[in-house]
């Protein structure tokens, strides 16, 4: 008998060897609707949470706001990418001139003021957040609040106490003796963050970005 010829293997089709490359392709930078909604929704937090206005402090030109909480939020629910693009959103419409800072201020103006250095502490403190959070194995309360204290209390007043100094022509070391009087609110902004972000990601687990995982899968917790 003549043995029949073997069928070589078809070659895998563009939409079979391609399956899951608009996964890879996307990465973790790549946003869809979902995500920007997410952005514009807590860039619109962060600008509520400054409606109640601001209380200014005897000896400091700087005064307390709610909108630190808005920024560790951005940070422990979005991560570091969608959060810092949230406080950059926020900013942004800052700097075009809406009235969306603390006590309706918004221009130019507030980014050379004593408050400047704040304003660019929540971009890095949203991000610094983020990342720590993004590599939790599970969102815990103890965990989530380190990280909203080193990033939305730490970073920020490494990058507002110096800046305000030189503003202001403040020595440095009064200047971050004067913000002293921020911490405790600020530790209860992060209590505030650890608690809602323990409580959302329970309720609603798809709001935690996918993270990476050691052998490079993507997984949520």
């Amino acid at each position: 008998m003549t043995p029949s010829p073997t069928t070589a293997p078809a070659p895998p089709t563009a939409s079979a060897a391609g399956a899951d490359a608009p996964g890879r392709a996307r990465g973790r930078l790549a946003l869809d609707a979902g995500d920007a909604a997410r952005i514009a929704t807590f860039a619109a937090l962060i600008a509520a949470l400054g409606m109640p206005g601001s209380l200014p402090l005897l000896g400091n030109a700087v005064p307390i706001t709610l909108q630190t909480l808005g920024v560790m939020l951005a940070g422990t629910i979005l991560g570091a990418w969608r959060g810092t693009l949230a406080v950059a959103t926020f900013l942004a419409l800052a700097a075009a001139g809406l009235p969306v800072l603390a006590g309706g201020r918004g221009g130019l103006g507030a980014f050379v003021g004593p408050s400047s250095g704040y304003l660019l502490g929540f971009l890095a403190g949203a991000a610094v957040v983020g990342w720590l959070v993004d590599r939790l194995a599970r969102v815990v309360f103890g965990r989530v609040l380190v990280a909203a204290l080193v990033g939305g209390v730490a970073v920020v007043y490494a990058i507002g106490v110096p800046v305000q100094a030189l503003v202001t022509g403040v020595p440095l070391a009064t200047t971050a003796q004067l913000s002293l009087v921020f911490v405790p609110g600020d530790v209860l902004k992060a209590l505030a963050a650890a608690a809602i972000t323990v409580g959302v990601v329970r309720a609603y687990p798809a709001t935690r970005p996918a993270r990476r995982t050691a052998g490079g899968a993507r997984a949520t917790s």
